[in-house]
């Protein structure tokens, strides 16, 4: 039987392979697993085919198989990726956390360093957005005053960030 003789009869069997493709598991890509059915059909087979009905549907089984197969290893591809951007992620997160409090812990100290006032003043108009003249009201100091504490906070929190930056 020649390929042409073969396309026809999957042609005329339609129903009969999509169905047997349905009940395999083959579902959507039915149509697809046909379609490419037709296509091996249409090559010249290596050897005489006695029963073309029995050799379409044992290529459409094949076909099944191979989409099993693919299935398999895109889920176990797509399982694997999955696992190692999410370690990488997690590892780069956690350490990520710790830089970001250790920085945080480096802060403070050099805040704490210049000073109960200038580490006050800093904080209350940098983290609670109060004026400089409520912080110099409460801290019964000149506006003048607030702004020096305030100069020299953000003069040593630059250095600190240039030998962070330079880590």
């Amino acid at each position: 039987m020649n390929a042409s003789s073969l396309q026809a009869v999957a042609i005329n069997e339609r129903a009969r392979l999509l169905r047997f493709l349905v009940a395999r598991g083959a579902g959507e890509e039915a149509e697809d697993l046909f379609q490419e059915l037709w296509q091996r059909a249409g090559k010249p087979p290596a050897q005489p085919v006695a029963d073309p009905l029995s050799y379409l549907f044992r290529a459409a089984d094949n076909l099944m198989c191979d989409m099993r197969r693919s299935q398999i290893s895109r889920a176990r591809r797509q399982h694997d990726w999955h696992e190692a951007v999410f370690a990488q992620n997690e590892d780069s997160l956690s350490e990520r956390a710790l830089i970001a409090r250790q920085r945080l812990e480096a802060v403070e100290r050099v805040l704490d360093g210049l000073g109960p006032r200038v580490s006050q003043a800093f904080r209350r108009y940098r983290l609670e957005e109060q004026s400089q003249a409520t912080i110099a009201r409460d801290l019964g100091v000149s506006l003048s005053s607030v702004e020096k504490d305030l100069q020299k906070a953000y003069r040593a929190l630059a250095d600190l960030k240039h030998r962070f930056d330079s880590e």
